[in-house]
């Protein structure tokens, strides 16, 4: 990862020390929500897309707990289930039909099949690497705005910047 460099940071620790802690988990929340943006088209491109779904269902969730806000790159939709299995692939398994039924598996009516496992194709954690820097770019950009617009602060003399 490469190097992100803030010029005015503990200026910036200090406008939002003034705030209330409602208002500042608020602007960290979606400041980290502006940095998660960076990174989910990203993802969504990572994927290798069948029907474009598990890509669709890429969501942005943000949630503050005890003071510390957090952003998670979600899965949703029909084929959030196969997102962990997708990156991190699967190993060999046996597919075991359900309640006394039977599966069809590669023209054959059949209780039991072997499946060979499948290889891992991340793409959440390469969208993450690559990504990482612009993501707090955006953040801090966003913070900064923010700070200047809505609370009045003077925010012109921190510049936010990577390599």
């Amino acid at each position: 990862m490469s190097e992100v460099h803030v010029k005015g940071l503990a200026d910036l620790q200090k406008y939002l020390d003034q705030l209330a802690p409602k208002l500042e988990a608020n602007v960290m929340r979606n400041a980290l929500r502006a940095g998660m943006k960076e990174i989910q088209p990203v993802a969504a491109q990572n994927i290798n897309n069948v029907s474009g779904l598990l890509a669709k269902g890429l969501k942005i969730k943000t949630s503050t707990r005890r003071g510390v806000a957090k952003a998670t790159l979600v899965t949703t939709g029909k084929h959030a289930f196969i997102a962990k299995w997708v990156e991190f692939g699967t190993a060999a398994h046996n597919i075991a039909a359900r309640n006394g039924g039977s599966l069809f598996f590669r023209g054959l009516f059949t209780k039991l099949a072997f499946h060979p496992g499948s290889r891992p194709k991340p793409f959440l954690r390469p969208a993450l690497d690559q990504q990482s820097q612009a993501a707090v770019i955006a953040a801090g950009n966003y913070i900064k705005k923010r700070l200047s617009t809505k609370f009045g602060l003077n925010t012109s003399h921190i510049e936010i910047g990577g390599d």
